[in-house]
């Protein structure tokens, strides 16, 4: 039986990406690679729309989260945390681990958290730092009003805006220049449709100078080391090679589809799946703050949505992925980056539908498949 990976990460990752990275390795200490890595950090400055650079970390996105935080912000300096969901409370993890304190807003999970909430802590805790936050919560599907919240920091030089775009950055535009952003993290195995193993961070001048007085313990993660090397066309330490060719690949792809219609690929992919679901009486467990990287989706409330992963998994070969913490058994997971298409999501939906007949659920058979298709048609 056939595997179909649909978790927002890994994603599916295309042909022609693996068989670039299928080519014998090359030297890293060469000028060989110093042009691949070089074309590679310039392509990475389009998809994160800005002219600063933007650093290649041998990680998963965790590390550039951990190197957010060590790069920027001191012992006992204070952090809001915006917490509304598993990677929310991976930025509180961090902190706690470098000595940072904490203001924490709690989100409900499946609701983005309000400008005017920030703004309230800000104006209480006037010694507050950074805002560290995500713009794409992959565990709810929530999209953060980044450009709102970056208004409360612009024009600040006393505070930064720290953002996890891992699964935003590629997925929907996320203007690091235009809005004010001061530190972007994105992540290889999300809307870039590659394997694990490289995450990207761009910092501001302001975050820069805020790195010239961070005394926070870093090494391998010593991102003005990074930034110099960069500068020269190589890393400071031994850079994961194979990937960083397969990332050319896929930022040749990007330029040539356009930033704009590989945006669009993601937004319809998003509406045929929400609305697909919803023809057949599930609902999005985001709603009106939707991320168009994945559709997190709400089981029905008798049938666990466990059942539905493990059930997909054995009867169509389907891997997607559940919920996490209190949305477990609640929700299901499905992907709108890397390397898919209409059947994929056609044929996701369809088996939802038979698992969910065999069930009992209650539902007009094929609706979903037809209202999916329908605006599925449109790509």
């Amino acid at each position: 039986m056939k595997n179909y990976v649909l978790t927002p990460g890994p994603v599916p990752v295309p042909e022609f990406v693996l068989l670039e990275m299928a080519k014998p390795i090359i030297h890293h200490r060469t000028e060989e690679f110093e042009e691949i890595f070089f074309k590679a950090s310039q392509g990475l400055k389009k998809v994160f729309m800005t002219e600063e650079e933007v650093l290649i970390l041998a990680s998963s996105g965790t590390g550039a989260m951990d190197a957010a935080v060590c790069n920027t912000l001191s012992k006992k300096d204070k952090a809001l945390v915006i917490n509304g969901g598993k990677f929310g409370e991976r930025w509180l993890k961090i902190c706690k681990a470098y000595d940072v304190e904490t203001e924490e807003i709690k989100v409900e999970w499946g609701k983005a958290v309000n400008p005017k909430e920030i703004e309230k802590v800000l104006k209480k805790h006037k010694d507050i730092k950074a805002i560290l936050i995500q713009a794409s919560e992959t565990s709810t599907g929530v999209k953060h009003p980044i450009e709102e919240i970056a208004l409360l920091t612009k024009d600040r030089s006393d505070i930064i805006l720290i953002v996890d775009g891992i699964t935003a950055v590629g997925a929907f535009p996320v203007e690091f220049d235009k809005w004010g952003i001061d530190v972007l993290i994105g992540g290889s195995q999300k809307a870039f449709m590659m394997p694990p193993g490289l995450a990207f961070i761009a910092l501001s001048n302001k975050a820069w100078e805020f790195n010239k007085n961070s005394n926070l313990p870093k090494f391998y993660l010593d991102l003005s080391q990074a930034h110099k090397n960069s500068l020269k066309k190589t890393s400071p330490w031994t850079p994961a090679v194979t990937l960083i060719i397969g990332l050319n690949a896929v930022l040749n792809y990007f330029d040539k589809i356009g930033l704009d219609n590989l945006f669009r690929r993601h937004s319809i992919l998003s509406e045929a799946t929400t609305k697909g679901f919803e023809a057949i009486g599930l609902e999005n467990f985001a709603k009106g703050c939707t991320s168009s990287a994945l559709s997190v989706i709400k089981s029905p409330e008798s049938i666990d949505a466990g059942v539905i992963v493990k059930e997909l998994k054995n009867k169509y070969g389907m891997i997607v992925a559940g919920g996490q913490d209190q949305a477990k058994g609640k929700i299901f997971r499905i992907t709108h980056m890397g390397y898919l298409d209409k059947a994929d999501i056609i044929a996701v939906i369809a088996g939802v539908e038979g698992i969910l007949i065999e069930l009992g659920h209650k539902f007009k058979n094929g609706a979903g498949v037809a209202t999916a298709t329908k605006i599925l048609n449109t790509l």
